[in-house]
């Protein structure tokens, strides 16, 4: 379950949505913290410098250049295994065992999945809250109220996401992901008045004509996998822009997003689930009740939830930059492995129309990274001048 993350806003990272600009509210207060600790930390050192010998107790400075450097690729490296691994485990459980389900009416337990991964979810958070490693409110009733709102399209994201899956192939699924960045840049202008960049425009301009091409070329794509996939753009544009309005009037940190969507996601999912008879078919097919599938929902859940972790790391070992481009470039290793595990049959026309979709979102990447260095530069010369 994959996550765009907006200013003031975040995406749970049961969900990736990764092109963005600029780092939250959230991650900007964690890595201020981790300057903070560093200062702390540089300031005891030069006190002390009679009393620690830089000979005998500090690394040269080219070890720690390399340390540091490790540290920046290791975070990369692990939120893009993150990244990668929720969309090819979350395809496999959505394609490669409904022929397994017993009984009458459909074939797929999405629901049912979306709220299994919910409850390791909302397990995993509030471990980690037991731990001290994380920190938000408990539960109440008047802000689940208030934060219902977002949910339901939290819930609508992440069940059109997995569907999407089982009706496409991933290549598609992960340039019509590409497609959300549109929807929510005008709605951001509709809404709010933002308005894109003539650069940006090109690159929607890009993105969308290589996803048509692809899809029209494609000899698997059917009408019902379009419907979830553009179904899944829309929503995932609403999730962000509700968001980006519900967190004027609902202060959560990160985490505390992640414990309150995943709680209602359940709340509100399973019920759906029980209706559709998608809890009764889980039981009655015993075909399902293996170990391997098993260990593929728990191994979404919790990567699922540490994703928020590895894109909080990445934010803060590497700055929102390279957050974005990593974010454009796990693609290409999940389009190329999610076509060679699930043997998925793609003629080079598409191949084709998959690279331009790709390339423009690379352009998408490159456009919003530009204006963020403007507006950097355009702060800094303002606050020279004051």
């Amino acid at each position: 379950m994959e996550t765009n993350d907006e200013k003031g806003n975040s995406s749970p990272k049961t969900v990736i949505l990764d092109d963005i600009s600029s780092s939250t509210d959230v991650e900007k207060q964690y890595i201020a913290e981790e300057k903070q600790r560093n200062s702390f930390i540089e300031n005891d050192v030069s006190e002390n410098s009679h009393l620690h010998p830089p000979s005998s107790n500090w690394l040269p400075r080219w070890k720690l250049k390399f340390q540091e450097n490790s540290k920046s690729i290791s975070a990369c490296t692990i939120y893009s295994f993150c990244s990668i691994s929720m969309v090819l485990v979350n395809k496999s459980l959505a394609s490669s065992y409904n022929h397994l389900i017993e009984g009458d009416g459909h074939r797929d337990l999405n629901i049912l999945l979306v709220v299994f991964q919910a409850i390791i979810a909302v397990f995993c958070v509030e471990m980690c809250k037991q731990l001290g490693w994380v920190e938000y409110p408990n539960f109440r009733w008047e802000t689940a109220k208030r934060w219902a709102p977002v949910n339901v399209f939290f819930c609508l994201m992440l069940f059109t996401s997995i569907t999407a899956l089982q009706y496409n192939s991933v290549p598609m699924v992960t340039i019509f992901k590409n497609i959300a960045n549109i929807s929510t840049c005008f709605g951001d202008y509709y809404f709010f008045g933002n308005k894109p960049e003539f650069l940006v425009l090109v690159a929607f301009g890009v993105m969308l004509s290589g996803a048509v091409a692809a899809s029209w070329n494609d000899i698997h794509v059917s009408s019902l996998g379009l419907m979830w996939m553009c179904l899944n753009c829309l929503s995932t544009s609403g999730y962000v822009l509700y968001m980006k309005f519900a967190t004027k009037a609902v202060k959560l940190s990160k985490f505390g997003m992640v414990f309150y969507n995943n709680v209602l996601c359940v709340l509100i999912l399973l019920p759906i689930a029980f209706y559709r008879n998608e809890v009764l078919l889980f039981f009655q097919s015993v075909a399902l009740h293996t170990p391997e599938y098993f260990t593929k929902n728990g191994f979404a859940g919790v990567v699922g939830f540490f994703l928020n972790f590895a894109s909080l790391q990445c934010v803060a070992m590497t700055g929102p930059t390279t957050y974005a481009i990593i974010g454009s470039v796990n693609k290409v290793p999940g389009v190329f492995l999610g076509y060679w595990l699930f043997q998925d049959e793609i003629t080079e026309k598409t191949w084709f129309f998959i690279a331009i979709s790709m390339a423009g979102g690379f352009l998408y990447s490159y456009a919003k990274l530009r204006k963020s260095d403007t507006n950097t530069k355009k702060t800094v010369d303002y606050e020279g001048r004051k």
